[in-house]
């Protein structure tokens, strides 16, 4: 590539060789005020005087080079999948874009490598995390003006031979209540997880509450109520049930792996709510499999628990498997005074 210099009143006709970028210190902004391309006129001239640019650069670009905005086109080209958009470049930097509310999925090792070339820069929101239809979960870049063709290739051919970037979305998943305990029954303590749950399904944008169930602690009437739940489902729930009982009480994974049932997990290095509990049951109606899910006493007064890591991958229609033994990294709630769910560690789905 052959870039030339030249002084501000030479450049009138000719096409700029990168953006340039105009601060606005007054609204903490800055924005591309020229882009790469853009042929300069007598009338940009006083614009680029009050920029403090008394020289232009103009450039040719030689056989094998490629500019930073092509270069950033042809990564996002392969990074974007699923319900993702890949947004023009801009001082040669592209966004992913969530097109949909859901789960961020991609590979880390992906990031990793891209990023074991010095002039590349990948950045992400972590994987396995919730995310917002709009919301920008990665950006990408080139550092310098130009780099050769080979290393914009190897940087394509990496993300090529792994999985691209993807949002899986938010089902509208029917959920049944079965809320236990003795003391809820009879009414001496409140129940104070319905509306909790509501909040959480409508953070999730689609979940709707098909009813509310209160059992005591006998095995038998939690097996029933939650099978009465399953047998009403007319497309995929998601079973939710409450453990208000103290230890010493029969445990609630008890009636879950009853009738069949398997168990995905029992209990999660994350705090609060380690003892979240997942399983499926077969639906007597088609024989898909249901969630069924064990949910700690602590869902009802914290306001983030490790329900709530839970939450997208069921919604999402992803069995977390052996993620859930990673939720140590980054589970430890802060219980910060102004609550920041999902932008923090804590929504990490690692």
């Amino acid at each position: 590539m052959k870039i030339t210099q030249i002084p501000l009143e030479q450049a009138v006709g000719l096409p700029l060789a990168h953006d340039l970028t105009q601060i606005d210190a007054k609204n903490h902004k800055k924005s591309a005020r020229f882009k790469k391309g853009q042929v300069i006129t007598e009338a940009d001239l006083e614009t680029l005087r009050s920029m403090g640019r008394e020289n232009l650069s103009v450039m040719e670009l030689s056989p094998g080079d490629v500019h930073e905005d092509d270069a950033a086109m042809q990564l996002g080209e392969v990074l974007c999948g699923e319900n993702l958009r890949v947004t023009p470049p801009a001082e040669g930097r592209c966004n992913l874009v969530a097109e949909t509310s859901g789960m961020l999925c991609y590979l880390a090792e992906t990031v990793n490598r891209v990023n074991q070339d010095p002039d590349w820069v990948l950045s992400a929101l972590a994987p396995n995390r919730p995310v917002l239809k709009g919301q920008v979960v990665a950006g990408f870049r080139i550092r310098p003006l130009v780099l050769e063709d080979y290393r914009v290739e190897r940087a394509v051919a990496v993300v090529r031979g792994s999985k691209p970037f993807a949002i899986l979305p938010f089902r509208p998943l029917k959920v049944g209540l079965v809320t236990t305990g003795k003391e809820i029954v009879d009414k001496r303590v409140e129940d104070a997880f319905r509306p909790k749950l509501l909040e959480k399904l409508e953070r999730l944008g689609g979940g709707t509450l098909i009813g509310q169930r209160f059992c005591t602690d006998s095995l038998e009437l939690i097996s029933d109520a939650i099978g009465k739940f399953s047998r009403r489902r007319r497309r995929r729930d998601n079973l939710h049930r409450r453990d208000e009982r103290r230890r010493r009480r029969q445990n609630p994974g008890t009636a879950i792996r009853s009738a069949r049932r398997r168990i995905a997990f029992q209990g999660t290095p994350a705090l609060p709510g380690a003892m979240l509990m997942l399983g499926y049951a077969k639906s007597p109606k088609d024989g898909r499999d249901v969630a069924v899910i064990g949910a700690p006493a602590c869902v009802a007064f914290d306001d983030r628990t490790a329900l709530d890591k839970l939450l997208p991958f069921v919604f999402a229609g992803i069995e977390p498997g052996d993620l859930v033994r990673r939720w140590g990294v980054g589970g430890l709630c802060e219980h910060c005074p102004v609550c920041h769910y999902p932008t923090c560690s804590f929504a990490a789905g690692s």
